[in-house]
């Protein structure tokens, strides 16, 4: 079987659960191991993670380039680790800087690149990833015919299964290319913490539309997300009026999402929406009008006022749980 390397994503000294899903996943595939950059002192936590999710190795490099500066560095990094490792694939999480990435490793590496997979498989002359494509419409198989594949997975394609394996780190030297250094991160702004999931990770997504009606009515969305633990969404149409921020919008233009749940309130099922939601395991719509679209691609429709139903539902919610 051959190497499987995985990009682990990390923040606050913590791998992310999309890492453990691409270990998971690896272990279809090949021998998964982990490459962790930029970690510093954590990164020891952070190889004992990966091994507990089926990380034969961990290539860990450090140096202040992998935060002083843009994605070249960790291209860089990715690439010497690829080539001196003969291995068999790369998989990266696809987020925006995932994504980009991965882009540019394919390029350095001459090989063919496979973007937002869903899920992935073994096959006879490479990995197979399923893909949804035509906004979501139609779910195609590819492959890449030239070098080592390059694939980017989104977040919530399975479950993480511990699985131990060695963990053995190894020091990696990165020599950076005479480009790592040019674009420099000169600040950053944390985020304001909501205390919700993010939004393209999380399991649950309760998501609200048109039919909220005004920026209040994100309040009965709201706490049924809370109730669920889950993340916030919006579709275009309520962020474009400034009901809710961008960085919540689900959709072709905004966030593409992929949870286990999708509970689609006051949304109507355009195909700008639809595109950014569709591969969601299960989905959910509220709506008062029978004849919506998205009630086309629902698992359960409940066609009623959101207002009357949500609260009903967040009540359940919270006696179920105790």
């Amino acid at each position: 079987m051959g190497e499987i390397l995985v990009l682990v994503d990390h923040v606050d000294g913590q791998i992310r659960k999309p890492a453990l899903e691409l270990l998971t996943l690896a272990r279809r595939i090949g021998e998964p191991s982990a490459v962790v950059l930029g970690a510093g002192p954590a990164a020891a936590d952070i190889a004992a993670k990966a091994g507990e999710y089926g990380a034969a190795k961990v290539y860990v490099a450090d140096g202040a380039e992998f935060a002083d500066y843009l994605v070249v560095p960790k291209v860089d990094a990715l690439t010497q680790v690829a080539e001196a490792a003969g291995a068999a694939a790369v998989l990266v999480t696809s987020s925006g800087e995932g994504k980009e990435i991965a882009a540019r490793t394919a390029l350095r590496l001459g090989s063919g690149i496979i973007t937002d997979a869903v899920d992935l498989q073994a096959g006879d002359s490479g990995p197979v990833a399923t893909q949804s494509v035509f906004a979501a419409s139609f779910q195609v198989n590819s492959r890449v015919s030239t070098g080592t594949p390059v694939i980017t997975v989104k977040p919530n394609a399975t479950s993480p299964e511990a699985a131990p394996a060695a963990g053995a780190v190894e020091q990696v030297e990165v020599q950076f290319s005479a480009t790592a250094t040019g674009t420099r991160v000169v600040s950053r702004t944390p985020r304001v913490s909501t205390g919700r999931p993010e939004l393209t990770e999380a399991a649950i997504v309760v998501s609200g539309g048109r039919g909220v009606g005004a920026a209040d009515g994100f309040g009965v969305v709201e706490e049924l997300a809370d109730a669920l633990g889950a993340a916030v969404g919006a579709s275009r149409a309520a962020v474009d009026a400034g009901w809710y921020p961008h960085t919540n919008q689900v959709g072709q233009t905004g966030k593409q999402v992929s949870p286990q749940l999708y509970v689609a309130n006051g949304i109507s099922g355009a195909i700008q929406h639809r595109a950014g939601m569709q591969t969601s395991k299960t989905i959910v719509a509220v709506n008062k009008d029978p004849e919506a679209p998205i009630f086309d691609l629902v698992d359960f429709g409940v066609v009623g006022d959101l207002f009357a139903v949500l609260p009903q539902l967040t009540a359940e919610v919270k006696a179920r749980k105790g």
